[in-house]
């Protein structure tokens, strides 16, 4: 299975949606930043 990097993909997203509701910046920020932790420590 191929996998895309996440990333990258992750960054675009939260870009755009950081564009369009700047609201959002904070959990955004949290949400990828556990998401990266606890991929880090699965891997």
């Amino acid at each position: 299975m191929t996998v895309v990097a996440l990333q990258p993909v992750v960054a675009l997203v939260a870009g755009i949606l950081i564009l369009i509701v700047p609201r959002l910046l904070n959990y955004i920020v949290a949400v990828y930043l556990i998401v990266i932790g606890i991929l880090g420590l699965v891997r």
